[in-house]
Order: structure tokens, then sequence, then C-alpha cells
């Protein structure tokens, strides 16, 4: 049975180890055969079989946990996901706003006016709404966690904070019970408080941040327009949403607007500026029968077209949906994480367990209440946050970046192996060259205009793929009228203009008519040859009138790629299904030192395996359905943009301008994204290293340093605001 990949909005996640929850609950549920969390981006994408289960059934799971998935897939959703976000953000805004506010005077007192009148009273009043209604998210959310014997950061949060209310109450109440084993009854109020406000602070900067890594994919969304300009049957023009666009309709654009939905020119011309797909600045011509492409901007002309494809099918949303599920992926290192959060928590309460058990036998006099202290200390600090943001924020921001950049990037996965490329394939047509047949030179015997109105009449009716090159190049010349046109299989065409024959085609037509050609004409037919172009001859009945030479253009930029490439010390190969005399040519011209012709899909594929087998991390190159076997066998598969769907769908990235520069960029851009995950995860196991021993009192016997709770949750929040920056840097690098 064939399965069913989706990506869902989760709700209600607040840290790392939550997602570690709703990752295996799903995986557990029948019919699922894989599911990964994106805690960074609030996703999660899951693989089932629909015979065996539903989004329903996935909810229903998942509410069973204690959190929410959004499997309506309709186009609101991504308005109600915004709105959902922007909600909550204002919502965090003015709880964190309260929190400092009430906790400020808490702290005042606590630090310089313990011994004022009535100070523990007053803190008391200042910090209840604090840990009771500020707070009441991380009780509820640590109790439905309990309910299910789970863990994770909400339920460090309640037990630190909540233990310091319930603590300081009871000294503040019942002060007599301390005084009769003579120690002084203190309060924590400033703890419990302080510790919600800087939390409460730290998951709105959170919030914020994890709102600009999906920059891209808003900007993408951005690209394509809410209405559209329809014509009905009757000629009259009507304004409808873009939702009821159906595949048929015709569509009007005016100069200036963006194109709704992917179609073909029906009638009217323009310029379109195609350059969030194409990466190039200068725009494309549509006429009759062009493709025109969702997110693209019309220039000046108006035309018609007629709609193709619609919503989820278009080129745009493609795009989107292939950023979407590369940011909601992981990177191998990623994994690893997730099974540190899982266990995490669990032991974090373990670890603050010991931690008051030995100072109640070894701290004397003050144990309990130093072992209470530290115990409380040790669950503020310890923050699996920092540790589940590390990789995701980064691999968000690495993608959209690539996205931004014209390298759609599919998976975590290839983000982080191409930074070891050492092996690239290039496939040459298409790829290395333009991909179609393009005149590069013409001589005549003697320049008359008529005689060029002939062969371009002639190339106008031929079918051969090299005549429309031909005909580009003559392009107003005057068609003339022709007689008893016809084609010759593997030689070319004759045609009659005014009782005269004419012939155009290659050397053996123009022997088997006994038709003699000029010295000059000759030599700059065997010149050309040695640079491996097809020669096409023109002749009439008697003498060769000219000499034409076709070849598949080396695209302006590919010698400057694959001499970047090269420099970082990449081996490059060349592979063509094409003779052995254009392969030479090609790699010379691009100093490309490995190649080989007449490579069959088959080939390639074996090719890339014997490269994998002498252990060099191999990246394929290309942008045919030949180059997808060798795309899906390759280490990191890139396709180019203006290839074919099944390349395009086989490689886990995309090259949407189709220009090879690109290539060293993407290696750059993985580098980077693995940097920035090392760094990132650096910090949060060092933070965590040091905290919790600092926290459990480590210090105290060696110089009396014991970690204030409050400074500990400042020091918690401050970790997972560290990493997101951090991530965020990517974004800016060159």
């Amino acid at each position: 049975m064939q399965t069913v990949k989706k990506t869902f909005p989760v709700l209600n996640m607040s840290c790392a180890s939550c997602a570690v929850s709703v990752e295996s609950i799903l995986k557990s549920a029948e019919g699922v055969t894989d599911a990964a969390v994106n805690f960074a981006a609030a996703t999660v994408s899951v693989e089932y079989l629909p015979g065996k289960t539903s989004p329903a059934a996935l909810r229903s799971a998942v509410e069973g946990i204690g959190y929410d998935l959004l499997v309506d897939e309709d186009d609101a959703q991504q308005d109600m996901l915004e709105a959902l976000h922007e909600r909550k953000y204002r919502e965090l805004k003015t709880k964190t706003t309260w929190a400092i506010l009430l906790a400020l005077p808490v702290v005042v007192i606590g630090m310089f006016f313990m011994n004022m009148p009535f100070a523990n009273e007053i803190m008391w009043i200042f910090s209840t709404p604090v840990v009771l209604w500020l707070g009441k998210d991380f009780f509820v959310n640590a109790w439905k966690q309990a309910k299910h014997r789970s863990a994770n950061m909400d339920t460090l949060v309640a037990l630190s904070t909540g233990i310091a209310y319930i603590f300081s109450v009871f000294n503040m109440l019942f002060p007599a019970f301390w005084h009769q084993r003579g120690l002084h009854a203190h309060v924590y109020f400033e703890a419990a408080s302080v510790v919600i406000a800087f939390i409460l602070l730290g998951k709105l900067l959170e919030e914020k941040a994890k709102g600009k890594t999906s920059s891209a994919i808003k900007k993408l969304m951005g690209l394509q327009p809410k209405t559209v300009t329809i014509i009905r049957n009757n000629g009259r023009e009507e304004q409808v949403a873009i939702g009821k666009v159906q595949a048929g309709d015709m569509i009007l654009v005016k100069p200036g607007q963006k194109i709704a939905v992917d179609g073909i020119v029906i009638a009217g011309d323009s310029y379109v500026d195609e350059s969030m797909l194409n990466g190039e600045p200068l725009p494309v011509l549509k006429q009759e029968n062009g493709k025109v492409f969702a997110g693209t901007i019309n220039q000046k002309g108006s035309f018609r077209f007629k709609v193709l494809k619609v919503g989820k099918e278009t080129l745009l949303a493609q795009i989107i949906r292939t950023v979407q599920d590369a940011q909601g992926s992981k990177a191998p290192v990623q994994k690893m994480v997730d099974k540190i959060a899982g266990i995490f928590v669990p032991v974090v309460i373990g670890i603050a367990l010991l931690t008051f058990v030995v100072w109640l036998l070894l701290g004397g006099d003050n144990g309990l209440v130093q072992g209470l202290l530290a115990a409380i200390t040790v669950l503020v600090i310890a923050c699996p946050c920092a540790l589940g943001l590390a990789t995701p924020t980064a691999i968000m921001v690495g993608v959209g970046k690539g996205a931004e950049n014209g390298i759609l990037i599919k998976d975590a996965e290839s983000l982080e192996k191409a930074k070891n490329i050492n092996a690239v394939i290039l496939d040459k047509t298409g790829t290395i060259t333009e991909g179609k047949p393009q005149l590069t030179g013409m001589k005549w015997l003697n320049d008359d205009d008529a005689v060029k109105s002939i062969l371009f009449s002639m190339e106008q009716q031929s079918e051969h793929p090299l005549a429309e090159a031909i005909v580009k190049h003559l392009e107003g010349a005057e068609s003339v009228p022709l007689s008893a046109f016809a084609s010759i299989t593997g030689k070319g065409a004759k045609a009659v203009h005014r009782q005269e024959t004419y012939y155009a085609g290659n050397k053996i037509l123009l022997a088997e008519n006994n038709i003699a050609v000029a010295n000059e004409l000759q030599q700059q037919a065997d010149e050309w040859s040695k640079q491996s172009k097809t020669i096409v001859w023109f002749a009439n009945s008697r003498q060769a009138l000219s000499v034409a030479a076709v070849a598949d253009q080396i695209k302006d930029t590919s010698v400057q790629a694959i001499k970047a490439m090269q420099d970082m010390d990449i081996d490059l190969y060349m592979l063509t299904g094409d003779n052995e005399e254009t392969a030479r040519a090609i790699a010379q011209q691009t100093g490309i030192k490995h190649y080989k012709a007449g490579m069959l899909p088959q080939h390639k594929a074996d090719f890339v395996r014997e490269l994998q087998r002498q252990g060099k991390t191999v990246a394929m190159v290309g942008d045919g359905i030949n180059d997808s076997t060798a795309l899906a066998t390759a280490d990191v598969s890139i396709a180019m943009g203006k290839g074919s769907d099944i390349a395009m769908d086989v490689a886990k990235m995309t090259i949407i301008s189709s220009d090879l520069t690109k290539i060293p960029q993407a290696i750059k851009l993985s580098k980077q994204t693995v940097s920035t995950i090392k760094q990132n995860l650096f910090w949060a196991f060092i933070y965590n290293l040091i905290g919790i021993p600092l926290a459990a009192g480590l210090l105290y016997p060696i110089n009396g340093f014991l970690l204030n709770p409050m400074i500990a949750g400042a020091a918690m929040a401050l970790s997972s605001v560290s990493v997101v920056s951090n991530s965020l840097r990517l974004k800016w690098k060159n």
C-alpha cells in the first residue's frame, strides 16, 4: 500500500522534550511509518498508510498527551496559523510585561529592604499573581504531562517555582517552626516570581525569533496575488478570489500585475519578470503558447492565458512545499539531540533529588533549606530548549537563505552532507550547456538577401531540431513561396523556388547531387568541425551558397563555476550521452579534466557508485529524465530548475536558475549551517554542563558559592535566546 506524507502544524509545544513526546506518540500510532517533529517550526511531518489511519486519528492521539494538530488543509490554514502565532505573541507580551512589573518590587525588597515592616507580606502579594496567574500555563502543562507519565520543560519550571513559592508561604506563616530549631525563616518569593518572569521573557524572544526564521516561506507566499481577472465565455471580465480559479479558466493579466497561477498564453504578448524562478534580471518574452508561472510579474504588455495548474499544483506552490518540507526535516545530528532531549528532563529531576538528599545528609543545620534551594536552582537552570532549538533554527535559516538565493533544498540531510562534497558529476546538455542548439556562425558565398529568404522559408517548414536555430538566426527575413518541399531523412531537405532546386542539409546531400563547394566555405566548415560543431550546408543545384555551424552553447557562468569548484579542491567529472569529439571539445573549453562520452542512464549511476566506493562524497548535477537514476544514487543530488519534473522530484536540491555558480554557493551555505549547528550545540551543552553542577552547590565546600535561583532563571532564558540569535546570524553571512 502506498504511504502518504503530510506536514501538520503542532500547537501547545513548549520545549524540545514536548517535540519528543509528540513524535514518539505518533510513531507508535497504528498505520504510521515515520514521524518527525520540528520544534522550531512547530510542525510534524508524518508518513502513514491512509487505509490504516487518518489525520483525524493522528490528531486524537496527539490531543491525548496535551497537544493539538491542525489537520484542515485549506488555503486559510496559513492565515489561521499566522493569526494563532500573532495571538500567542501578543498574549506572551502582555504576560511578560506584567510579570516583570510585578516581579521588580519583589526583587528590590528581597535584595535591599528585607527588614522593612511587612516585607514578606508585600512580596507575597506581588509574587502570587506572577506564580498562580501569569505562570499558570507551566503548572497546567506539567500536570498534563504527569498524567501521561511524562515530563518536559514545564515540569522543571512548575516544580522549581511551585516548591519555592509553597516553601516561602510556609516560612512566612509559620516562622516559629524554624525559630524553634535555631534557624532563620527565609522566603524566596523573588526567586519564584523572577524565574517565571525570565522564562516568559525567553519564550517571548524565542517566539519572535521563530517568526523570523520562516520569513522565506512568507516571502514566497506573498508572491501570489489574492484575486485575479477572469474572462467569462461572454467576454465579460470578473474579479474573483484566487481560491475559485479552476484549470481551463481564461485569465487577463494587465501591465504590472502578478501572475496568480500556471498557464499557457492564448492571446497577446508581454515581457514577464521571472527572476523568482530563474534568478535572471532580464524579463522573458511571452507570446502565444508560452508558459507562464504563478508568482512572476508581468511588465508593460497585457495578455490572456489559459489556466493549466492551480493551488498546490503550481510551480510556486511546489517551491513553497519544498522549502517547508526541508525546514521541517531533520539533519542526522538532530536525531542524536532528540534522544538526549527525551531523557534530559527525567535526568535533571533525578539530579535535583540527589542534590537535595546530599545537602540533607551533609549540609549540617542548614541542610534542609540549602538542599531545597539547590534542588530548585538545578530544576530552573536545566534547559532542554537551547538543545532542541540548536539544529532546527539553523536548518530553517539555512534553507530559507538558500531559497532566497535560488537554491531549493529539500531536506536537512542534504544541507548537512553538502559540506563534505569532494566529487561533482556534471551532466553536459542543459547543465554545462544551454540544452538547445544555437547557430554559432554562418558564412555566405555572396551576401544575397533573396537567397537568405529561401533558406529561411525552407527551415520554417522543416521539422529538424537544427532548423529552429537557423530560423531564429535569420529572423526578420522575408518568407517566399516554395514548391515541392521534401524532407530527406538523415540528410536534410530540398525545395523548389522559381524553377530552381535548393538543398539544406549535410555534406552527403551535397555530394549525392554533385554540388560544388567553394574553398573558402570548405575551410570554414573544417574549422568548425574541429570544434565539434554540427555543419549545415545550403546550396542550389550547382554550388554551395552558405555554410552554418550549430552547437549547444556553453552557459555564460559554467566556466566560472567549474573554476570555483576546482579551487575548492573538488574533483569534477562530466558525463554525457553525446559523442567523444563533442565531449572533448566541451571539456577543453570549460577546463574539466575528467569526462566520459556515450553514457547511458545506468552507466551514470554505476559511475556514481564507483566514486562512492573510492570513499568520495558525490554530488550529481543533472537536468533530464536520463539523469534521475544517477541523481537518486548520489550522496547529494542537484537538479537544474529548467530541467524535467522527474529530475527535480528525485533531486534533494534544485538550482532554480540552472546557473552552476549556485553549487559552490550551496556548499558554502552547507558549511556555514553545519558550523552554526555545532556552535549552537556547544553552547547548549556547555551551558548545562557548567550550570547544573554550580546550581547543585559544587563550589560551596570550596568557596561558599551558591547560585541564586533568580540568576539561574535569567541564564536559562538567555541560553535559548543566544542559540536562536546565533542561527539568525546565518542570514547576514556572505
